[in-house]
């Protein structure tokens, strides 16, 4: 399938109405064309795994072109440079979130990139540190607890930053490396109680929200 037969067939889909409605979410609609996800997905499906066609799309700067790149890229093909080069491209939160939870996560630098990144200033690149975190802790059933306690005194350090997009990042890594198991909840509860007495609005929220979560019924029912 060729890459101008995909963008056509994107734009065939272009909803103005629902690229209203996500701008209010905080979705970037500079070139957004208002489709799914789920019709994405499907087109995914549909494609396969196609390492040259995902750069295709992604150059072509289409919203969904760049989150449909991220779901059918092959992990096994991803350089470094290339998740270098992406994440400096990143201009929305969903972009960001998707292609670190659906591909980056998948590749032999996930662990590194998400250490590294949050040491960046740019707003999507220090959320995408965080973002990879976050889906490490779900998908990588394989991992220790060392890898996770890692990210831990990274999470304190960049607890601070006030920016909405970084600090809902810090906190969803958070919660998600303390949902994983009863060792890592109690690690993740004291590093929240620590972020809790930084004289910071952004880390009193972290904490705050993580804590709520973390402490729940729900969570120590279902890790007990």
């Amino acid at each position: 399938m060729r890459c101008e037969d995909i963008i056509k067939r994107l734009e065939r889909g272009a909803n103005p109405a629902n690229v209203e409605g996500m701008a209010r979410f905080g979705i970037n609609p500079d070139k957004t064309l208002g489709i799914s996800i789920p019709f994405l997905r499907k087109l995914a499906k549909e494609i396969g795994k196609d390492h040259d066609l995902a750069n295709e799309l992604w150059l072509s700067e289409i919203h969904e072109g760049r989150i449909l790149a991220g779901l059918i890229d092959d992990p096994d093909r991803v350089t470094e440079k290339q998740m270098d080069k992406w994440v400096e491209d990143f201009d929305s939160w969903d972009v960001c979130d998707l292609v670190c939870s659906n591909l980056f996560d998948e590749t032999v630098f996930a662990y590194e990139k998400a250490s590294e990144w949050t040491t960046r200033d740019e707003e999507y690149v220090k959320r995408a540190g965080f973002a990879m975190m976050a889906a490490l802790s779900v998908h990588d059933k394989k991992a220790s607890d060392r890898e996770f306690e890692r990210f831990l005194p990274i999470i304190v350090r960049e607890a601070k930053d006030e920016r909405n997009y970084v600090r809902k990042a810090v906190n969803w890594a958070l919660r998600q490396i303390g949902k994983r198991n009863r060792r890592l909840n109690m690690k993740a509860v004291q590093t929240a109680e620590k972020i809790r007495r930084i004289d910071s609005k952004s880390a009193r929220w972290i904490a705050s929200d993580a804590l709520r979560e973390l402490r729940s019924d729900a969570v120590q029912r279902r890790l007990r």
